[in-house]
């Protein structure tokens, strides 16, 4: 299979859909690569790599495009981009069609595949390419809110950890997943009080088996998040309901129990957020103030660490994408599950449901889709 790279032409991203480790894997399977000029250099990988990893560079992106049989991608495309997708042509990254009607009718007026990475999902309900970038986020979620904790960024002048004779700062995390799990491992490694909120009693009871003594637990509901918040310094909000938005659990009214300087940090912000006062913002202006509380609330933090993001990503996307490539995505999705699930737009047609239901559209059962097998006579 023909597999381009084009560079992340979205604003603030800085990573790229696959390292030259990745190419290489790709190579030693058989497929020929074509990454774009200058597409990891934002993430720390220089053209030379690839093309020493057995990629082609190729100058522009309507060229990746124009040679691709599939698009390897992290953001989804952008408007600038509608026009270089073709007919029949897999384009694999994160898309959240649900978020946007016009890259939802883009994709179907062009007839091409669209096999999304939020959707992929495991057995046991885990969704694996998700996974590493939520673990990103939630590390990152402590580290941003730590530094806009300090004074001159407007937050209540605290040290995460405090100092011998100080006491640390309380984070309260708002859900005891993977994002609120990564969040909690580095607030208490820094020296804080955590406290973890989840409606899960036998995840509450799994957090509080493996983290340190420096970390509670509690059950989440209003009247203790009400509690809560008017000691805590940081609050993470960590709320993941898959393909769903995210409930309001801090509210615009709540603000006034916080003290001055308290550090709001959504990491569901770009699925509605689980902080009712709090909008997207970007890495060049991260920050807003509504009643004196800081709110942070960066759709794509991972975008700020792209060395770290493109290689957990990569980790992630290989497998699946030798599966797309070696077999081609139809067979691909026939014998793997977990591919298929990730299959939300493919030729002119939606397949899948949340896409449907969001923007009013017919829904076609992908096995019409799915080429059958030829009979082996």
């Amino acid at each position: 299979m023909v597999i381009g790279v084009p560079k992340e032409i979205k604003n603030n991203e800085n990573r790229v859909a696959l390292t030259p480790a990745g190419v290489a894997e790709l190579r030693k399977n058989g497929h020929t690569v074509y990454v774009q000029v200058n597409a990891g250099e934002d993430s720390g990988f220089e053209d030379e790599e690839y093309i020493a990893a057995g990629a082609t560079m190729l100058p522009s992106i309507d060229e990746v495009y124009r040679i691709a049989e599939m698009i390897m991608k992290v953001k989804e495309p952008i408007a600038s981009e509608y026009n270089l997708i073709k007919e029949n042509q897999l384009l694999f990254t994160y898309f959240h069609f649900a978020s946007s009607e016009e890259l939802t009718h883009a994709m179907i007026q062009k007839g091409a595949v669209g096999l999304a990475y939020e959707p992929v999902e495991k057995s046991d309900r885990s969704l694996p390419l998700l996974v590493p970038m939520s673990e990103v986020a939630g590390r990152m979620a402590v580290q941003e809110g730590a530094k806009y904790l300090e004074k001159p960024l407007k937050g209540r002048g605290i040290l995460l950890g405090g100092v011998p004779g100080v006491k640390p700062a309380n984070v309260l995390i708002l859900g005891g997943g993977i994002v609120g799990t990564q969040a909690a491992k580095m607030a208490a490694g820094l020296g804080a009080h955590v406290t973890i909120m989840d409606v899960n009693l036998p995840r509450l009871r799994y957090l509080s088996d493996i983290m340190p003594e420096n970390v509670d637990t509690m059950m989440s509901n209003e009247y203790n998040i009400r509690a809560e918040i008017r000691h805590s310094d940081l609050i993470v909000g960590a709320v993941l309901i898959p393909r769903a938005k995210a409930p309001h659990l801090i509210t615009r009214d709540m603000l006034k129990l916080m003290r001055k300087g308290t550090v709001l940090v959504d990491v569901a912000v770009d699925q509605g957020g689980c902080i009712e006062t709090c909008s997207p913002t970007t890495h060049e202006n991260p920050t807003f103030i509504i009643d004196d509380v800081v709110h942070y609330c960066v759709a794509n933090m991972p975008g700020a660490v792209p060395y770290t993001s493109t290689v957990a990503l990569t980790n992630a996307t290989l497998p699946y994408a030798l599966q797309l490539a070696n077999k081609g995505w139809q067979q691909a999705c026939r014998e793997n599950a977990e591919l298929k699930v990730g299959l939300n737009v493919v030729e002119g047609k939606v397949v899948y449901k949340g896409v449907a239901d969001a923007w009013d559209l017919p829904l076609v059962e992908v096995d019409e889709l799915l080429w059958p097998e030829e009979e082996i006579v």
